[in-house]
Formats: structure tokens, sequence, C-alpha cells
């Protein structure tokens, strides 16, 4: 009972508590909300639940010590550290489907062999820009893949523009080939569909 009078638990101990019990709750809540937009039913609750039940928990502590202005202080900045450990701990999972729309200002045909050899799916269509001709290709892909797209595209038309969204639901598409092994070890690749 004397340590949790001490100020040193008062003044150092229970702020850094308070502080890292918001990175966890707000980094779930981050999560949660990345997990309700990708239409994930199942996971958001559970999130949902101890993000809450770690939120009541704090807000207890701060309200027995609400003379205490460190408290307030390690609730902000777990708020705002857990906001960033949040996104980072998404943008590593790498959840969901994207659309990249690449506009090129030439010919794309080496840019549309090349993401055919590497198993993306494209929709190619000549148009007409404010200049001259150009051709817009789409490609709908897993989140992971992205950096491998933007590669391709840099190798073969560094100069296109594309651009890149979430795309919440999609009913068929063609994505990149799966690693899979045969009987004897050997690597065969494998395209593959999703569907409904």
């Amino acid at each position: 009972m004397e340590f949790i009078d001490s100020n040193l638990f008062t003044y150092f101990i229970l702020p850094l508590l308070i502080f890292l019990s918001r990175i966890i709750d707000v980094s779930i809540g981050t999560l949660r909300i990345i997990f309700v937009s990708r239409g994930h039913k199942f996971i958001a609750p559970l999130l949902g639940f101890f993000e809450v039940l770690v939120w009541i928990i704090v807000i207890g502590k701060i309200m027995q010590n609400l003379n205490n202005f460190a408290c307030y202080f390690a609730y902000a900045a777990g708020f705002a550290t857990g906001n960033y450990i949040g996104m980072l701990i998404e943008e590593k999972l790498a959840i969901g489907i994207m659309i990249i729309r690449i506009i090129t200002q030439k010919n794309a045909s080496l840019l549309i062999n090349s993401l055919n050899d590497s198993g993306y799916g494209i929709t190619s269509i000549d148009a007409h820009g404010s200049k001259e001709d150009v051709n817009i290709i789409y490609t709908i892909v897993q989140r992971h893949d992205i950096a491998d797209v933007i590669n391709i595209i840099k190798k073969f038309n560094p100069k296109a523009f594309y651009s890149v969204e979430d795309v919440k639901f999609v009913n068929e598409g063609v994505f990149p080939f799966k690693r899979k092994y045969n009987k004897s070890g050997m690597n065969i690749f494998m395209r593959w569909r999703r569907g409904k």
C-alpha cells in the first residue's frame, strides 16, 4: 500500500501505465475501424470489446486521480501514439483489396504484358487526354501486392500517372499467381480467381 501511495507511483508509474494502456486501446480502435470499413463482421466486434474494456479501466484510474495532471498528459500522449502505432500495424497487415488506375502517355503494351505475365488481371482502355491519346489501365490487387505493381509501372512506364484506391468488395477477378508445390517439391504457379 505504501508504494501505491508514494509519489513515484502517483506521478511516474501510474501515468506510464495510463500511457501504455491508451496506446493499446487506441491501436485496437484504429484496427477496429479499418476492419469495419473492410467489412470484417466478426473480428471488429471482438476488437471493440477489448478496446472499451481497456478504456474503462484507464478512465476509472484518471477519475480516481483528478488532481494528477501527469495522468492527463499521459492519456493524451497515449492517444496520439496509439493512433500512429495502429496505422503502422495496419500497414504491416496489408489487409484489403485495392484498385490501381494507370494512365500512360504512350503505347502501354510492354506495361500491359508485364502486368499480365506477373499474374495481374488488367483492363486496358484507349482514351483521349488533354493533349494526346492515352491508355488507361485498371488492375485490382491485394494490398500486399501494391509495391510489386508500382515497381512494374516504374520499370516499364516511369512517367505514367497512377492512383490507388480502396475496394470494399470484389465479385470476381484475376489475381497474382499463388505459389504451390507439386509432389516433387518443385514450384508451380497457379492463377486464382476470387469468387462470391
